[in-house]
């Protein structure tokens, strides 16, 4: 489907994975219990791999993204962010700052996650330069012709444009979200410090929450 401003349909039996609870690796068997049957499971991780909601490891074990455990009726917000995560092609060449700086004066984009994050929040220092573009091949093809070049180490992180950009703000919320990890702290910090330009939020705990309000540089608007 088109992937603009409408979300995309999950089917609601994958949500029982948030059964399992959190922790940093699962095995499929685990699943079993709550699947009620072993085809079943294995059905639910693999659509679960297709979203970018788990990435599969390695004997049978699979991770899961934190965002797994928002709310379901979130899920279709997040997706459009993950699927463009996944295909996410990463550049660099002194591999500091300064492929950062190249990225800023010379690529037309929209930028995200990390320097984004920051530029709204002061929160967290920021470290890979991620940024939606219009057609990721010749992008990458600028890069390498100015001796980057591609790998997972790279601090530029270029990717296509899937789901809405109406709000600006709201889409980094997602991103945030939708990645997870240190992205977390700054999607609560985007909140509280941006929580009126925001119509789809997420649930935080308590204490992270009151942690990153304490340690804001700025108190929340």
């Amino acid at each position: 489907m088109n992937a603009g401003d409408r979300t995309l349909k999950i089917e609601p039996s994958l949500a029982i994975v948030q059964g399992l609870g959190s922790k940093p690796a699962y095995h499929i068997s685990e699943l079993y219990g709550l699947a009620g049957s072993r085809a079943t499971a294995y059905r639910i991780i693999n659509r679960l791999l297709e979203l970018g909601l788990a990435e599969r490891l390695n004997r049978g074990y699979f991770s899961i993204r934190s965002s797994v455990f928002q709310p379901y009726w979130i899920w279709p917000h997040l997706v459009p962010s993950l699927q463009s995560f996944k295909i996410a092609r990463y550049f660099g060449r002194a591999y500091d700052e300064s492929d950062v700086s190249y990225a800023k004066r010379t690529l037309q984009g929209l930028p995200t996650l990390d320097y984004r994050a920051y530029e709204l929040t002061q929160f967290q220092t920021p470290h890979t330069y991620y940024l939606y573009v219009d057609d990721v091949d010749p992008i990458g093809r600028q890069l390498r012709e100015n001796n980057f070049s591609e790998g997972k180490a790279g601090r530029v992180a270029i990717m296509p444009k899937p789901g809405s950009f109406d709000n600006g703000i709201q889409r980094v919320y997602l991103d945030c979200l939708a990645v997870g990890g240190r992205s977390i702290l700054d999607a609560i910090a985007i909140e509280l410090l941006y929580g009126d330009k925001l119509t789809i939020r997420g649930e935080f705990q308590a204490d992270l929450v009151a942690k990153v309000r304490e340690d804001l540089p700025v108190g929340p608007r």
